[in-house]
């Protein structure tokens, strides 16, 4: 006789956390600390439960395996959901982000192309630039007190700005009103909205939302500058549109050739989301490493004599060659994104009808999956709570690899991780070539704590140097 199979669990069925009438559980979340109450029913419901905020059903997955062969069926089975795929919308960077099924598979390989690891190798002179002004600007602070995010920012943006635009505006000597201030209000937003009960900002406006406007005209504005500018530079030089340089250059010579679907609007969405998604993660994980660098002196001591060694009589890296002999960095980094990934969670809608662990999942139906829950099990990650770079250089460091996912998986793998990983390391290469870290403190005085606002972010973070 044949085993007969079992049946796929209801989600009715799954464990989770009690709810009120009407609301469900939405009286214990707090937006900013979101994650890690998803985190902490986790510990009590298990590796798969269902939770009801107001009229909404979510299955949260934490486990790694399953999570990882869910995110590699993109976008056929899971998709960006429809409530992120809306706002995002309107606040207009849909672009890749927030596309889906076909439109998705059209602009995938131009994004991809643009972040291409020999495209992000011949920029490599203009990010020793960018990296000197850094450099510069951390001079001039002297023994003050340095905004550290917004340092970084301004250095993630120039970044991909000059690598995928084309542009270098140079954010990093200016003190004025730079694109930063109006990018640092809209994905929090947009986190608000997508867990917001109702949408009432298409209905009425309330101050944020009066705010918000203001700072996405701005935003706006500034993306048509880039777009402008390239198609300048296109018109100056029409070889470029059979042989683009960049990302931008790319999608206009994509969107002007017959017959191509891609719209202006397509454009410029995927200029805005480049710019959000490029400053905001790849600058909170280099907060995060410079804090847990600051806590943990003998990591910090070792990854100074390594950069030290590397770059010998230059204080910021001029030769590719000198980044990659940072192992130990490079350890710190992956260790730092499997501690404080700032995509603890990955909400993914079921374009079908499928099933996920064993529990039939309707089409429409939200799973979030938590990114960091099996990279802190001590079932998959030996001592997961400490700090330990020098686990990515051992043997076991393959444990880490299969559960650390800090730039997603599957087909819709973060795109930019190759400039991301580099950003960093010529970031950190900088500073510790440059100058001694004194202190890396939470700008009140206060404990760190973590702040989800669609990334997870540090608090407010002071930063000292000393000058070598």
């Amino acid at each position: 006789m044949h085993a007969i199979a079992a049946a796929p669990m209801r989600i009715a069925d799954l464990p989770g956390p009690p709810g009120l009438p009407v609301i469900g559980s939405a009286h214990r979340i707090r937006l900013a600390s979101f994650h890690e109450q998803l985190e902490a029913w986790r510990r009590d419901y298990g590796d798969v439960y269902r939770v009801r905020l107001w009229t909404r059903r979510f299955v949260v997955v934490a486990d790694p395996q399953v999570a990882t062969e869910a995110l590699r069926d993109r976008p056929g089975t899971f998709g960006r959901t429809a409530r992120v795929s809306r706002a995002a919308t309107e606040m207009g960077f849909g672009g890749l982000f927030a596309s889906n099924g076909e439109k998705w598979r059209r602009q995938r390989p131009m994004v991809m192309a643009a972040f291409d690891p020999g495209h992000v190798r011949r920029y490599f002179p203009a990010l020793v630039q960018v990296a000197r002004r850094l450099a510069a600007r951390w001079q001039r602070a002297g023994d003050a007190g340095i905004d550290l995010q917004g340092d970084l920012m301004r250095y993630t943006v120039d970044v991909i700005a000059g690598l995928a635009f084309g542009t270098d505006i140079n954010t990093l000597q200016g003190d004025g009103d730079v694109i930063q201030r109006h990018m640092d209000r809209i994905l929090p937003m947009l986190f608000r909205r997508t867990l917001a009960p109702l949408p009432t900002w298409r209905w009425f406006r309330l101050p944020a939302d009066r705010e918000l406007d203001r700072h996405l005209l701005a935003f706006r504005e500034a993306v048509q500058g880039f777009i402008a500018a390239a198609r300048g530079r296109m018109r100056a030089q029409p070889a470029l549109a059979e042989a683009p340089t960049n990302l931008i250059e790319a999608m206009i010579a994509a969107r002007d050739r017959p017959g191509q679907a891609l719209s202006d609007e397509d454009v410029a969405a995927n200029v805005a989301t480049m710019l959000l998604a490029g400053e905001d993660t790849t600058a909170n994980t280099l907060a995060w490493m410079l804090w847990l660098l600051s806590r943990h002196r003998w990591a910090l001591q070792r990854a100074a004599d390594e950069v030290r060694r590397a770059l010998g009589d230059d204080r910021v890296p001029t030769r590719f060659e000198q980044l990659e002999a940072l192992e130990f960095v490079d350890a710190c980094i992956h260790e730092t994104m499997r501690l404080k990934p700032v995509a603890p969670i990955l909400p993914q809608e079921a374009a079908r009808d499928t099933t996920v662990a064993g529990v039939a999942i309707p089409a429409g139906t939200t799973c979030i999956f938590l990114m960091r829950a099996g990279a802190t099990d001590a079932r998959h990650v030996p001592q997961p709570e400490a700090f330990d770079p020098d686990r990515w250089l051992r043997d076991d460091g393959a444990q880490a690899r299969r559960v650390s996912m800090p730039f997603g998986a599957g087909p819709r793998m973060c795109p930019g991780r190759y400039l991301a990983l580099l950003e960093m390391k010529m970031a950190l290469a900088t500073l510790l070539g440059s100058f001694d870290l004194v202190s890396v403190t939470a700008a009140d005085g206060g404990e760190v704590a973590e702040r989800l606002a669609f990334t997870m972010t540090p608090t407010p973070l002071v930063l000292r140097l000393r000058a070598r």
